[in-house]
């Protein structure tokens, strides 16, 4: 055989060898995945939930195993019904109670009734032995009939009688105190009207009367009566049925309608208790963290520390925002360990209550974004003079919703920060304290002044105004020539924006009264006299003491043709 067919030969038997070794293991893992399942699916139906065997609710053991067909719950069905027939028999012995020992079960006997049956099942599945297993069984029978034959004997249900009658003396007694004590106590506190119960009043306006305040604490009283009344009630009758075994279960029954929910409460607190104490950790550790921030921008505010580009008024609102954030931050820490939180009902109020925040504030966050660019704006501060589309006044109030102005009247306008924002601003005081606010007024006089004449007087005027800058100098800009006059205006120099009313007010006067005295006439733009031999507006006082006015002047028709000729011949 040549050496080429010798390999090819050897390589196949080489494949089939590989392909042989795959086969057998994808067969036993197969074999191992579907011995697996079976045993899985065998081990889900061996599982079997234990049945209790219960007399009056007291769970004597449990039956965990079948027997042939009859499953844990049918046995112990069997069994309470067997055990109850030997707690109805008045002539059963107890001590008759035995146990049967067979070849593969044990049973527990009174007389010639197998009351139930012990396999090697069941030892195994209660870990122990199958005798030992069974006198445990029957220990627990013999107690629980005896127990049974106890209370349900002639002198248990004579001294559960004598109890319940003492617990109804105890009860009606303490009904009997409950209504004298507080009896007494409405007396009491009808005597305490007007003289410890006064009224609440704020200033002069009664809020309640002391007949109210009265009425009300009484009302309190009478219910907190009415309680404890009911809570006697809720203790005194599950007490009373407690007394005799016929009732004694709905004695339980009763106390659980109120200690079960407080016990769920209690347990409900104690695993919460974790997520408190993480609760309380991070509310520590804001609350001093938002003490430090206020420690930080009050500094800013007071310029004890200075930082480039932030000015002091930014301070507060700064701080307000910071601390918003914070807050918001810490909130959505704690939310996750609030009690609750994952229930769908409150993850339901939270979107409705989301929701109808943004389509009820949509104004509100306009104002307070309007707030916040006009914080950082910085167009006006508190104490300003403004004027902000037609209303003029000092700043009394700046919050991030509105603005609050008051007009130089004491009426306060109360205007929202987003009409502000989209208002034409003027502030008066932002450069009065530093260059002065200018303070302008304007007076027309005719041409027969002589106009440096007119500059001086109104000067003049400036000077002897109250809360008027000596320096800058006042100046007087001549605004325009017309037909009839000639237009000044006077401009002075003030660091009271606040007192602009008065300062104008004050600057006319002393106008008036040095024109009047230099005797130049101020024309107004709708003022026109027929002056020939009409008396002089200037006031009497500054008049000389010889003036009289002249009679009107009227020329002769002679007059007039030769003055006629007299242009003729020019």
């Amino acid at each position: 055989m040549s050496t080429p067919e010798y390999l090819k030969r050897k390589s196949f038997i080489a494949f089939l060898i590989l392909a042989f070794s795959i086969l057998m293991i994808c067969c036993s893992s197969l074999y191992a995945n579907a011995a697996q399942s079976q045993g899985s699916k065998a081990s889900k139906k061996a599982v079997v939930t234990p049945a209790p065997v219960a007399i009056d609710n007291k769970i004597l053991f449990y039956v965990q195993t079948k027997i042939l067909s009859i499953s844990p719950e049918n046995r112990a069905e069997i069994i309470t019904k067997r055990i109850n027939k030997l707690i109805k028999d008045p002539l059963l012995d107890i001590k008759s109670i035995a146990i049967s020992e067979g070849e593969n079960n044990t049973d527990i006997v009174a007389g010639d009734l197998i009351i139930m049956t012990v396999t090697e099942d069941d030892a195994k599945t209660a870990g122990k032995e199958r005798i030992v297993l069974a006198n445990e069984y029957a220990g627990s029978i013999k107690a629980a009939i005896d127990t049974q034959r106890k209370e349900y004997s002639v002198h248990s249900i004579i001294f559960g009688t004598i109890f319940a009658l003492f617990a109804t003396m105890v009860f009606i007694l303490l009904l009997i105190i409950i209504k004298k004590i507080f009896f007494k106590t409405y007396v009491k506190l009808q005597s305490w009207k007007d003289v410890r119960i006064h009224g609440l009043k704020f200033q002069k306006l009664e809020i309640l009367s002391s007949t109210q305040i009265t009425d009300a604490v009484v009302k309190a009283a009478k219910l907190l009566r009415a309680l404890l009344i009911i809570l006697l009630l809720y203790f005194y009758i599950p007490l009373v049925l407690s007394f005799f075994p016929w009732t004694k279960r709905y004695s339980v029954t009763i106390f659980g309608y109120i200690m079960s929910p407080l016990h769920a409460v209690g347990q409900s607190f104690i695993a919460f208790l974790p997520n408190l104490f993480f609760i309380a950790v991070i509310m520590a550790v804001t609350f001093y963290a938002l003490k430090v921030i206020k420690f930080i921008f009050e500094a800013i505010e007071r310029e004890n520390i200075n930082l480039p580009g932030f000015y002091p008024d930014w301070s507060q609102p700064t701080y307000k925002i910071v601390r918003f954030l914070v807050m918001a931050f810490t909130i959505v820490m704690i939310f996750p360990y609030l009690p609750g939180s994952d229930s769908p009902a409150f993850k339901g109020v939270s979107i409705f209550l989301g929701v109808l925040f943004s389509l009820g504030s949509t104004a509100a966050v306009a104002n307070l974004v309007a707030g916040l660019i006009l914080t950082y704006m910085r167009a006006f501060k508190l104490g300003d003079r403004v004027k902000i589309s037609d209303t003029t006044g000092d700043i009394i109030e700046k919050t991030l919703l509105v603005t609050r102005v008051r007009t130089i009247k004491n009426e306060d306008i109360t205007i929202p920060n987003a009409v502000v924002l989209g208002s034409h601003i003027i502030n008066y005081s932002a450069s009065a304290k530093d260059t002065g606010l200018i303070l302008h007024t304007k007076v027309t006089i005719g041409y027969d002044a002589p106009w440096k004449q007119v500059h001086e007087l109104l000067i003049a005027a400036a000077q002897e105004t109250e809360y008027v800058l000596k320096e800058p100098f006042p100046f007087v800009l001549q605004t325009s020539l017309d037909d009839f006059y000639v237009s000044y205006e006077i401009n002075a120099y003030t660091d009271k924006p606040n007192k602009m009313a008065v300062v104008y007010s004050n600057l006319h006067q002393n106008i008036q009264d040095r024109f009047n005295k230099a005797g130049v006439e101020i024309m107004s733009p709708h003022y026109s006299a027929l002056r020939d031999g009409n008396q002089t507006t200037i006031p009497e006082q500054t008049l000389s003491k010889d003036y009289a006015s002249s009679g009107f002047k009227i020329n002769g028709l002679a007059d007039i043709l030769n003055n006629t000729g007299k242009h003729k011949n020019s």
